[in-house]
């Protein structure tokens, strides 16, 4: 029996990087998997990687009408939601001075818009003990160059989940952050940094870092895994940092 015998997860952004990672930890402990990714050529790699018990939904989460058709398809295959893995976003690097309204707009309506509404929409099937997890950023407590909008959206994430702790506390539907630190996943690609400048990046973010390595979307998925299951029935409004300790220092 796994930690998440017979449990219905969805995972947004679950194509690649930490999403695909935790898609194949929720399967390996006894979920059933719905995940969603904007490319149907990835998304249908991913299922195919991850084997049985797993769905994949092309869909935007700034899109309403994606979201309105995903949970549309979860409710027919399923009924319920036991877990949901708010996980896609994106940003860029912009410093102040060259911040533009695509970029803002483009950044919010993914990380704070398509969250609110992925959890909202999600709610009609979310039983009593449900567990709703916001993948968030170390960024939303800690200043980092040229990376303020993406860091204003993280932080309007934490805040939800105080709010949304409180809004589901009848329910009993638990809502915590995950908040990883420095993970390469294919969505690096994105930042609009050049190899050197990448290079340069990871370079720094290791020497900061107490342990002394970047992170893994293994370490991520773990820590998703334990938000996900009864291992934490009793946390509740956090943020749970998986970073090596960069932001506790």
């Amino acid at each position: 029996m796994g930690r998440l015998s017979g449990k219905v997860a969805v995972i947004t952004g679950g194509s690649s990087g930490i999403g695909l990672a935790a898609a194949r930890s929720f399967v390996r402990e006894g979920a059933f998997v719905f995940i969603t990714g904007r490319r149907q050529n990835e998304l249908d790699a991913a299922v195919a990687a991850i084997g049985a018990n797993t769905i994949g939904v092309q869909g935007d989460i700034a899109n309403l009408a994606d979201l309105d058709r995903l949970f549309a398809h979860v409710e027919a295959v399923k009924g319920r939601v036991d877990i949901l893995f708010a996980n896609a976003g994106l940003g860029e690097f912009l410093p102040l001075g060259a911040i533009t309204e695509a970029h803002y707009d483009k950044t919010f309506d993914v990380n704070v818009k398509g969250t609110l509404f992925t959890v909202q929409k999600a709610l009609a099937l979310m039983p009593r003990g449900a567990s709703i997890i916001l993948n968030g950023s170390i960024a939303s407590i800690k200043g980092l160059p040229a990376f303020s909008v993406y860091s204003g959206t993280k932080a309007a994430l934490r805040c939800f989940a105080r709010g949304w702790a409180v809004d589901l506390k009848d329910r009993g539907i638990r809502v915590n952050v995950l908040c990883p630190g420095t993970v390469v996943t294919p969505a690096y690609d994105n930042l609009g940094l050049t190899p050197a400048q990448m290079e340069r990046f990871l370079a720094e973010q290791t020497a900061a870092i107490p342990l002394g390595r970047l992170g893994t979307t293994e370490d991520i998925a773990r820590a998703a895994l334990f938000l996900a299951s009864d291992d934490s029935g009793y946390v509740n409004g956090i943020e749970l940092f998986v970073d090596g300790g960069l932001a506790q220092i």
